[in-house]
C-alpha cells in the first residue's frame, strides 16, 4: 500500500511537511508495512519557502534587505540548488505584518527590498525564481523592486524617485542602462490568484489600497500616479499593458514583473504541484492524503488541498483530508474531488492548546490512523466479497 501525503500548512501549529509525517505516523501504526511518501504543499503565499525549501533537499538563506517602512530587516527565501531556483516570499521583504499598525502607508512603503532578494539569489547563481506576491504592504508598482535591480525610475532632475507610490508623483523617465546584466538570462514563475488590472475601480489602490492605510484621497493621487507610471514603461516596452488581469496584484508588483522581466503570472497551487512533480508521485500511489488548517468553503474554490483532489482525480485516486476545523461550507470540499473530510480535533479545548505544535502532530497522527483503519476494513472486506 502507497500514500502519498501533500498537506497544506497548519498555521502557527505544523508545516506542510510536518503535517505530512505526523499524519504519516498514524497511517504506520495502522499498517506497518505502508509505504507513505510525504511531499510538500503550499499555494505561493505564505509558508510556500519552507514547504518547498525542506521538501526539495533546499537551503535557506538569510538576508538584511531594505524592509517596506524603509529600515533593514530580515529576509528568509529559499535555494533548490539542483535547478538553481530561488523560492521568495515577497512578504518577507515588503510584507504588511512587517509595518506597525500606526505606520501603515502606502505612499511611503517600498518593495526595495524585494529587489534586494532577488540580486542576492543572482549573486548565488539563481537564474530562476518562483516568486509569491500575497501579503504586501506596498502601492509603487513595484518600482522600489525595479531599482534596486538596476532600473532608473528618474525625476525631472535625473534623481531616482522616492521610496513609495509617493515617489510616482515625479517620475519623469525610465532608464535601463544600470540594470543587472543577468536579469535578462532570469525567468520568474510569479505566483499571483487575483485577476485585478494596474488602475481604475478594480486595481491594486482601490481595491487594496485601504487595507494598507490609503484614504480615498490618497487612492485617487496613487492611481493617476500609477495610470503615468504604465504611460511611460509603454513608451518603452510595448508588452507592457495595465488592463492585463493580474496587474494590479500586489500594489502593482504583477505589472512590474509582466513588463520588466520574464515573467508569468500563474496559480500559486499549480506552479506548486509543478515544481514538485506531485504528479508523478499520485499515479503510484493508491491513497492521496491532503489538508489545511481550516477546511472551508474558501477550500472548495481552489486552494491547495483542492487543487491536490483535482489532480488525483484525473488518475482515479482516493482522496481524504484532514483539518483542525471544518466549517458546514467544507461539504463542498466533496464535490471538487475530496472524498471524505475529518477534523482532528479529538475533545472540547482552548484554541490555544489545540494549536499547540505537539497537541496537533498528535491529533493528526491519531485521527490519520483511525482513518486509515477503516480505509484497510474497506478493502478488506471487497476482497473478501
Amino acid at each position: 500500500m502507497k500514500v502519498v501525503t501533500a498537506i497544506d500548512s497548519f498555521k502557527g501549529s505544523m508545516t506542510s511537511v510536518e503535517a505530512g509525517y505526523a499524519a504519516g505516523a498514524g497511517i504506520q501504526r495502522a499498517d506497518a508495512s505502508a509505504e507513505v511518501v510525504v511531499r510538500p504543499l503550499a499555494d505561493g503565499g505564505e509558508g510556500t519557502v519552507e514547504a518547498l525549501v525542506c521538501g526539495m533537499n533546499g537551503i535557506l538563506q538569510t538576508v538584511v534587505v531594505t524592509g517596506p517602512c524603509g529600515t533593514p530587516v530580515s529576509c528568509q527565501y529559499g535555494i533548490i540548488q539542483e535547478t538553481k531556483t530561488a523560492v521568495v516570499e515577497m512578504s518577507g521583504a515588503a510584507g504588511i505584518t512587517l509595518v506597525p499598525e500606526d505606520k501603515k502607508n502606502p505612499m511611503h512603503t517600498t518593495t526595495y527590498g524585494v529587489g534586494e532578494v532577488i540580486r542576492d539569489a543572482i549573486s548565488k547563481g539563481c537564474r530562476r525564481f518562483i516568486v509569491g506576491i500575497g501579503g504586501s504592504a506596498t502601492n509603487d508598482g513595484g518600482v522600489g523592486m525595479l531599482q534596486a535591480l538596476g532600473y532608473g525610475f528618474l525625476n525631472a532632475e535625473g534623481k531616482q524617485i522616492a521610496y513609495g507610490a509617493k515617489g510616482l508623483e515625479e517620475l519623469a523617465r525610465i532608464t535601463e542602462e544600470y540594470v543587472l546584466p543577468e536579469l535578462a538570462e532570469c525567468e520568474f514563475r510569479v505566483a499571483c490568484d487575483v485577476t485585478n488590472i494596474l488602475c481604475g475601480e478594480h486595481g491594486c489602490s482601490a481595491v487594496y489600497g485601504p487595507q494598507k492605510g490609503a484614504t480615498p484621497s490618497m487612492i485617487l493621487q496613487m492611481d493617476k500616479w500609477l495610470a503615468h507610471y504604465a504611460e511611460l514603461a509603454r513608451e518603452k516596452y510595448p508588452k507592457a499593458n495595465p488592463n492585463q488581469a493580474g496587474t494590479g496584484a500586489a500594489g502593482g508588483m504583477g505589472f512590474a514583473f509582466l513588463t520588466f522581466t520574464n515573467a508569468k503570472l500563474e496559480s500559486g497551487i499549480k506552479i506548486v504541484l509543478e515544481e514538485t512533480r506531485l504528479e508523478k508521485y499520485i499515479q503510484e500511489a493508491d491513497l492521496v492524503i491532503t489538508g489545511e488548517g481550516r477546511l472551508d468553503g474558501q477550500t472548495a474554490m481552489g486552494k491547495a488541498p483542492v487543487g491536490v483532489a483535482q489532480l488525483a482525480k484525473k488518475y482515479g485516486k482516493p482522496v481524504i483530508a484532514f483539518a483542525g476545523s471544518v466549517t458546514k461550507e467544507a461539504v463542498e470540499c466533496n464535490a471538487q474531488g475530496i472524498d471524505a473530510f475529518f477534523p482532528i480535533l479529538r475533545g472540547i479545548t482552548t484554541l490555544e492548546e489545540a494549536m499547540k505544535p505537539e497537541i496537533a502532530k498528535e491529533n493528526l497522527s491519531n485521527t490519520a490512523e483511525q482513518a486509515f483503519r477503516v480505509w484497510i476494513a474497506s478493502a478488506n472486506a471487497m476482497i473478501k466479497n
